[in-house]
């Protein structure tokens, strides 16, 4: 996975690498990346959630 910063941005621009060519994959091959996306997309809900609770904790400090 590349990461570059952007120059507007203070969060990194995150750019996944796809496997380009599904084509040549066999079919045993490309269950095994859908498996492995489902695992990245879980655990990448998973740190929305921690980030999500942890804006709320601070925006409840901070209404007060």
């Amino acid at each position: 996975m590349e990461v570059t910063v952007n120059e507007d941005e203070t969060e990194p621009a995150v750019k996944p690498r796809f496997t380009e060519n599904l084509a040549i994959m066999s079919i045993d091959a490309l269950r095994e990346y859908i498996d492995s996306l489902e695992q990245e997309i879980k655990r990448v809900e998973q740190e929305i959630e921690i980030k999500r609770s942890a804006r709320e904790g601070a925006e409840s400090v901070f209404k007060k």
